[in-house]
Order: structure tokens, then C-alpha cells, then sequence
């Protein structure tokens, strides 16, 4: 059987690994491109927030390896991951593998990841946090306005700062809001769970039960807390 592909895959090795930052501050992408023998290139993202020096320091390991083979090349550098943005190299060189294995067979990538299991997907609308719940209910109600059907906000540390009793943290760490919990050891005390809980709960009462709200916490907090607050939440 004949199989038509757009390079030759067999002979295919990896060259060259590139980045470029998009964005500025908290908000940028690293974007890193790998480059191959045969002049086709995939693409990945380290995740916005993280170092691209997490995807760099894995070139070594990637020069001379052939790119389909996405498994193999993956757990070659496997160990160098770990959680939240930590894992962001391993996870963009691994996207850009599949990128350019699809271009190198000639087939979406999702084609390599067993197809395709839907044609669209529903997108949420994040909102920048307020301190008031009603307040924040409004400005998540102008997305609602919009037509989405599918809200996120933030139910974190940042809405605690400055209400007595609600955290415990070093106020050495608490200069760098973005500083992740494996640094910081910040936990939610009882008066801060409720008071996250009774923020929630106003909101939802502004916008009714029917639109799905996601939350995000921002990492800030250790496993702990995390449970205590989802339980409340919930």
C-alpha cells in the first residue's frame, strides 16, 4: 500500500529548536518552533507565564531525533517536567512534535491522537475580579449579554489581601502575588473559606443557576485548602 505524505517521514530528524515571546509582563506566550532536515517546522507553546528556558534546556535531547516519533522522544525528556508552568517545556516540544509529525504524514495532528471526537467546542469567557460580588455579577453579566454560555472568575487570595484573619502567609512572599504555593506555603483559614464561599454564592444569585461558572484559584494555595474550598463551594 502506498501511503502519501508530504515529506519522508522515516528520514526525518530534528535540527533546530527556536522560541519567540508574544505578549509582555504576566500576560506573554512563549512560542517555540523545531525545525527539521526536511524544511518543515512545528509549532508549541510553553504556556503563558512560564520560562521558555524549560523547553531550551531540552535541546540537546532533541538535535538528531526523528519527530514522529512522538512517544519515544517524550519520554526522553519526561523527567524534566513537572506540575503547572514547571511542565511547560516538556509539554510545548511534546505539542510541536505532534504539529510536525500531522505536517510530516500529511494529516491533522489530531489524526495521530486518535481522531476526531467532535467539530466544536465550547469556549468560556474569563472576567477580571472585583472585590464587591455585586459588582462582579455585573461584569460577568456583559458577558452573558454577549451570547456566552459559559463564564470563569477567579476565587482566590488576591480577593482575601487585607481582610484580618483570612490567610496565613509570610508577608515576605505576599510582595509577588504570582509566586506559585510550592513557594509560599499560603493557606485559607476557616474566615477566609467563608468569606470566599459567601462571594460565590452572591454571584450565583445575581446570575441565576442555569450558566455554567468555572473558578480559577491561581495556584496560590496549597492542596489543603483546595479541597476545604471546593467542598465549601460546592
Amino acid at each position: 500500500m502506498s501511503i502519501q505524505t508530504h515529506s519522508r517521514p522515516s528520514e526525518l530528524k530534528i535540527t533546530d529548536l527556536r522560541f519567540a515571546i508574544v505578549g509582555h509582563d504576566n500576560w506573554r506566550w512563549p512560542l517555540l518552533r523545531i525545525y527539521t532536515n526536511q524544511g518543515i517546522t512545528g509549532l508549541g507553546e510553553v504556556r503563558d507565564g512560564a520560562s521558555v528556558r524549560y523547553a531550551l534546556m531540552l535541546k540537546s535531547r532533541l538535535l538528531g531525533e526523528n519527530p514522529c516519533n512522538v512517544e519515544r522522544v517524550f519520554r526522553k525528556i519526561q523527567q524534566f517536567g513537572f506540575h503547572g508552568r514547571q511542565g511547560g517545556g516538556v509539554c510545548g516540544v511534546e505539542m510541536a512534535l505532534m504539529d510536525l509529525a500531522g505536517k510530516a504524514y500529511g494529516v491533522p495532528s489530531y489524526m495521530l491522537a486518535g481522531g476526531k471526537y467532535r467539530d466544536r467546542v465550547k469556549v468560556y469567557a474569563d472576567t477580571s475580579s472585583e472585590q464587591d460580588p455585586k459588582k462582579m455579577a455585573a461584569r460577568m453579566q456583559t458577558r452573558i449579554d454577549k451570547g456566552y454560555q459559559f463564564l470563569k472568575m477567579d476565587v482566590g487570595i488576591n480577593l482575601l489581601r487585607g481582610i484580618e484573619g483570612t490567610l496565613i502567609q509570610d508577608p515576605a512572599v505576599a510582595v509577588n502575588p504570582n509566586l506559585m504555593h510550592p513557594f509560599t506555603a499560603t493557606q485559607i483559614t476557616q474566615k477566609g473559606i467563608e468569606h470566599l464561599t459567601e462571594y460565590a454564592r452572591v454571584i450565583r444569585e445575581q446570575l441565576g443557576s442555569t450558566i455554567p461558572i468555572a473558578i480559577d484559584h491561581f495556584g496560590h494555595i496549597g492542596l489543603d485548602s483546595c479541597i476545604r474550598l471546593g467542598r465549601a463551594l460546592d
